[in-house]
């Protein structure tokens, strides 16, 4: 589950007592935006999104203001706004008006599980307020640290001397920052991210002040719900493949799932939020969906999700990715039973399929999974390839990525009879 902007982000953040601007909602009156106006001079106004909606400031869809009338027609544009994210359609349902924090700096802020090391890890650069994959590797960086002792104000220090940071902002920010992680730790999230934190300097010193927010929990583990967060962000239009998907929800084993391109052509089964993360953004529009299948799943569950997967997927995919880091609880043979024995059934139902397995996974019975698989991959005659967990997930992604690219020339090829090497 995914929550992004300060609607929601300004009462979570106050649980770590992390300065944020202050923030209306649509309902607000024309005093109330008159008398935010005047704090600053100008005031933001930003459309509400459900889920993991971004790039929303790219699209035209962040207003800066002067006065309350035009506040009022800012309004009036952004409450049903439609945005194109992820090739998705979507629609705003409703707007903030947020104070404007003057800043000398936007320092971006990231909190989750590396792909790399499979640990801890925060991401930061004061150059934020853009897209980081924009940024040279000498202005952002990525540390890994041991989340039973948490994030410390040293992890900070070290990060910001190593970026070579104004030395006027250093201290600010390894006092708030660490915050952030026993929010992260104590919820649920599996990540957190600010993108701008604006440092506005009070009184001769800076204070950062978190300017947006996004996030991401998981939905079936209970440390969520002490945020009590309305029932109104669960709200989305769904797929018919997302609401079969959601209806074998249980406690046992996750099953999130959004549709990234309908005509994408590698379908990827992701285990844990590092997973998830690093093959969403990398695969970006090749793949068909997002997923979070980690947590344990029993062989039924991940047999149905399997079946429902392949039923909307196999046919339009060059490629079925099989993602995840070192799993400490979930058994990789019981998982990779349930996913090949759905795909030998798809196969006995629906013929061959021309499909490249990629796979990449570790933890408990990997050996006997990875036997199970290849037995029936054989005996189907379907080409694959399996790397272990010391292999790099980004790595493993990116050959899925090529071996896209190849079949993609392929059937090109085919189709126009073009001899290949």
């Amino acid at each position: 589950m995914q929550i992004t902007g300060m609607k929601y982000g300004a009462p979570i953040l106050k649980l770590a007592e992390f300065p944020i601007p202050e923030i209306l909602d649509s309902n607000a009156t024309y005093a109330e935006i008159e008398q935010l106006i005047e704090k600053r001079g100008k005031c933001v106004i930003k459309p509400i999104f459900y889920g993991g909606v971004g790039k929303k400031g790219k699209a035209g869809l962040v207003k800066i203001v002067s006065n309350c009338v035009d506040a009022q027609n800012a309004k009036h544009e952004l409450y049903f706004a439609k945005h194109v994210f992820h090739n998705q359609k979507i629609q705003a349902n409703g707007v903030t008006f947020e104070e404007f924090i003057p800043s000398d700096y936007e320092i971006y802020f990231n909190i989750n599980t590396s792909t790399v090391s499979r640990r801890a890890s925060f991401t930061l650069t004061h150059h934020g307020g853009v897209d980081i994959e924009d940024l040279g590797d000498d202005m952002i960086i990525e540390r890994s640290f041991n989340s039973i002792t948490g994030l410390k104000a040293y992890h900070i220090i070290d990060a910001l001397a190593e970026l070579n940071a104004p030395t006027e902002i250093i201290s600010p920010l390894v006092q708030y920052l660490p915050m952030l992680w026993n929010l992260y730790n104590d919820f649920g999230f599996t990540t957190l991210e600010i993108n701008p934190i604006r440092m506005e300097k009070v009184n001769g010193k800076y204070i950062p002040f978190a300017c947006d927010f996004k996030a991401q929990f998981d939905q079936d583990n209970p440390l969520w719900k002490r945020l009590n967060l309305p029932n109104e962000i669960f709200h989305s239009n769904l797929s018919e493949f997302e609401a079969e998907i959601n209806q074998l929800r249980t406690y046992q084993g996750q099953s999130d799932v959004v549709v990234i391109n309908p005509h994408g052509t590698i379908t990827p089964f992701m285990f844990g939020g590092g997973a998830n993360s690093a093959a969403t953004e990398i695969l970006s529009q090749r793949t068909t969906i997002s997923s979070d299948f980690g947590g344990n799943p029993p062989y039924e569950k991940m047999y149905e999700i399997s079946k429902i997967t392949y039923k909307y997927w196999l046919k339009q995919s060059n490629v079925l990715l099989i993602i995840g880091g070192k799993a400490n609880n979930t058994d990789i043979f019981v998982t990779f039973k349930a996913m090949f024995d759905a795909l030998r059934d798809y196969f006995a139902t629906h013929g061959k399929q021309k499909i490249y397995i990629v796979v990449g996974r570790g933890g408990p019975n990997l050996i006997k999974g990875f036997s199970y698989a290849a037995d029936i991959l054989n005996n189907l005659e379907v080409p694959y390839k399996f790397f272990g967990y010391d292999s790099s997930m980004i790595e493993v992604i990116q050959y899925a990525v090529d071996i896209d690219s190849w079949m993609s020339e392929e059937m090109v090829a085919d189709k126009f009879n073009i001899p290949t090497n």
